[in-house]
This record gives C-alpha cells, sequence and structure tokens, in this order.
C-alpha cells in the first residue's frame, strides 16, 4: 500500500471513529483521531493476521478503543455491523482493549503506565523464542508521568530489545489541560535519547513521517527504538483539534454533520494530490 492510500485508509478510519463516538454518545475521540495515522501504517506495514507468529500491537493508551476498532474494521477483523455496539453491555466492543473477547487484540489495557511493561515482556520472550516480529507500544504523553513508564525505559535499553518499537502520541493534551502543565516531560527528545533509545522525533499526523520512522526503526539494532509522535488532539476536525473538550464526550447531529463533511472534502484532497 503506497502512501496515497494509507492517507486514504486513515482518513477512513477518521470516518469510523467520528460514527462509533457519535452512535454511542459516548468515548475518548480526541486521542483516537491523533494516533490513527501511525495505528494504520503499523496494521498495514506489519501486522499479518494470517501468520501464527506475528508482530504485535500494545495500546497502552487503552481508552482510544475507536482507533483500535477502526483499524480492526478496515481489517475485516470488526464487522460493519457490530461497529454501532461500541461500549454497549455486553458488546465485544469496550471501552478499552480486552483480550478476551476479539482474539486479534494483544493486551488487556486501560491502567494507564502499565502498557509499556506488557510491551517490554512480549519483546523478551519473541528474543527467546526466535521470533523476529515486532512488539509496538503505544503510549498516551500523559501515561508518561507515570514512574513504570520509566522503569519499563530501564528494562528496554537493558536486554537491547531491538524488536521494540515505542510510540509516543505527543498530543500534549491530557483530560483537561496542556501535559506539560500538569507535570512536564520536556525535553522529552533528550531524555528518551537517555534511556540509550533510538529515537524519531515525528509528525505523527504526516503519513509519509511515519513510514519512513517506521523503516528507520526497522534498521536499528541492539536497542530498542521510540518514535515520538508530535500530533494534534482531535486531528482531522476542525473544531476539535487542539481542544481539551473533545477528549471525551457526546457528538450532536449537527457536529456529526460538519466532522463528516470535513472528512468527505480532505478525502478529495488526498484523491487529488
Amino acid at each position: 500500500m503506497n502512501i496515497k492510500e494509507l492517507k486514504l485508509l486513515a482518513n477512513n478510519n477518521r470516518k469510523r471513529i467520528i460514527d462509533m463516538v457519535y452512535l454511542a454518545q459516548t468515548g475518548h475521540v480526541g486521542g483516537s483521531l491523533s494516533v490513527i495515522d501511525m495505528l494504520t501504517a503499523i496494521y498495514e506495514i506489519d501486522v499479518n493476521f494470517t501468520s501464527e507468529k506475528r508482530s504485535k500491537v500494545v495500546l497502552s493508551k487503552g481508552h482510544t478503543t475507536p482507533a483500535l476498532y477502526a483499524v480492526l474494521n478496515s481489517k475485516g477483523i470488526i464487522k460493519d455491523e457490530e461497529m454501532s455496539s461500541f461500549r454497549k453491555i455486553n458488546s465485544r466492543l469496550q471501552g478499552h482493549p480486552y483480550t478476551g473477547t476479539i482474539k486479534e487484540v494483544d493486551a488487556t489495557t486501560g491502567l494507564l503506565g502499565q502498557g509499556l511493561s506488557i510491551a517490554v515482556g512480549m519483546a523478551i520472550a519473541k528474543k527467546n523464542l526466535n521470533d523476529n516480529n515486532n512488539v509496538y507500544a503505544i503510549v498516551g504523553d500523559g501515561e508518561m508521568q507515570e514512574g513504570q513508564i520509566w522503569e519499563s525505559l530501564l528494562q528496554a535499553a537493558h536486554y537491547k530489545l531491538d524488536n521494540l518499537i515505542l510510540i509516543i502520541d505527543y498530543n500534549k493534551l491530557s483530560s483537561y489541560n496542556d501535559v506539560n502543565e500538569s507535570m512536564n516531560l520536556e525535553p522529552l527528545v533528550t531524555k528518551i535519547k537517555a534511556f540509550n533509545f533510538h529515537t524519531i522525533e515525528i509528525n505523527g499526523n504526516n503519513m509519509e513521517e511515519v513510514v519512513n520512522s517506521l523503516e528507520e526503526a526497522y534498521k536499528i539494532k541492539d536497542k530498542p527504538t521510540a518514535i515520538i509522535c508530535n500530533t494534534i488532539k482531535g486531528k482531522g476536525i476542525s473544531f476539535m483539534e487542539n481542544n481539551p473538550k473533545w477528549h471525551t464526550g457526546k457528538i450532536s447531529e449537527e457536529e456529526y454533520e460538519m466532522a463528516m463533511k470535513e472528512l468527505k472534502e480532505e478525502e478529495d484532497r488526498i484523491n487529488n494530490e
């Protein structure tokens, strides 16, 4: 799949996110929209569901399941008719990832800060089993304030886990305010490098940069890679972008129509590139 096709797929996944949250009248839309470009690329490039041994994805920022379910729907894992059951009683599409009902979900997450530890364990296991596939940990910037994250960084570097790729969705907004006002992460690139990670900083909403960063990560040996994705919370919907209101919440009919109109315009723009 080329860059243009990936852009179109990510845009369609944004439509899926908006549909889910609108129909459920609940859901974490802002962070789902910020991470969807990277998540789309990872699953298209490096996750083969037909293979017994495959790369794994740990969505540590587990509240952004709309992004995960959108991708799984695009892959045919979740059927169209099931998407409207998001966050309903007895639905497989829970508010956080759960391995018990969808086998293609690689980790049950939700308590922020724990996903990177899970991914480190998976990466060590793959090394021990001579499984050359990768493990991705998708971490939010807010959960970078958790001590367990930094312990996991130490461990990943100590064991030279070159099959571990840490993705930091650095949209700089937490639930109610700026991440760096509640607990300053800067200088984030310098800090991650100091933990002996190969560190790449990109625009995480630019598909060319996303793909190039993944290709660079695959070449690194004897150390883990961290891709710091500078993103926009609510990316793709003008009234949601950089607005803390859209960390989670309801979408009105008028807002839904506005959002889908903007995504249709973006689809036309990509097609005309």
